[in-house]
């Protein structure tokens, strides 16, 4: 029997059609595979980030029970605090030496207890509280120095210039959920452009700053000090 060319046509066509038909179903479920695996990934990624994240210590700093001190040698003794600051202490993994300290002082906020100190202190002489309002410190590298004592090498920032530093730390409350770090650290004002003295007032150039710093630990594991 032979096929007209009509009919011919329109076998071949209806072939074309269902190779379409065929390739399209085909496509479609790759496509949805695709996209069930692609489900499953993001999913699976989500949970180990959530796992990892539930592995790592969160501390809280409270301002309220802490405090943020400073004592210069001078003729005429010049001591006082910052009543506005925060800090925080955050870290890559239980490892105590993964933590970064930050410490962010509104300058303006220092109070010696003598007006014309404090005036003389925010000016442009010592801690030019109008163009650089804030002190900072943002520890790069952590080294344990003993059971529960700690070197906190830091960039530091008063008047809008910035040198490294070394914060020297304590931590009152090893292996417990809540505690305290009490530091020291001392810079050379000159180093940061404070040359000036207060008039009838002969400054040192070392000023030491001292930190009592109340922290807890409100989710995940303890950290882990070296021995």
């Amino acid at each position: 029997m032979r096929l007209t060319m009509s009919e011919l046509a329109g076998v071949i066509t209806a072939k074309k059609k269902s190779s379409h038909s065929w390739l399209g179903h085909h496509a479609d479920s790759c496509w949805r595979g695709f996209a069930r695996l692609a489900i499953l990934f993001i999913f699976v990624a989500s949970m180990l980030q959530s796992t990892v994240r539930a592995q790592v210590p969160v501390y809280e700093v409270t301002p309220v029970e802490s405090s943020i001190k400073f004592d210069v040698e001078s003729s005429v003794p010049i001591k006082g605090a910052f009543s506005q600051w925060v800090a925080s202490m955050t870290f890559k993994s239980t490892d105590v030496r993964t933590g970064v300290l930050e410490i962010r002082i509104q300058a303006d906020s220092v109070d010696t207890g003598s007006g014309m100190k404090n005036s003389k202190l925010k000016g442009k002489d010592f801690f030019d509280v109008k163009r650089a309002p804030q002190i900072t410190f943002v520890s790069t590298n952590v080294t344990q120095t003993g059971p529960a004592t700690f070197d906190l090498e830091g960039d530091f920032t008063i008047r809008g210039v910035t040198k490294k530093e070394k914060l020297t730390l304590e931590d009152n409350g090893k292996g417990t959920s809540s505690g305290s770090i009490t530091g020291t650290m001392a810079f050379d004002r000159k180093d940061y452009g404070m040359n000036s003295d207060i008039p009838f007032i002969k400054i040192a150039n070392r000023v030491e700053v001292n930190v009592n710093l109340k922290w807890k630990r409100i989710s995940g594991p303890p950290l882990v000090f070296q021995q």
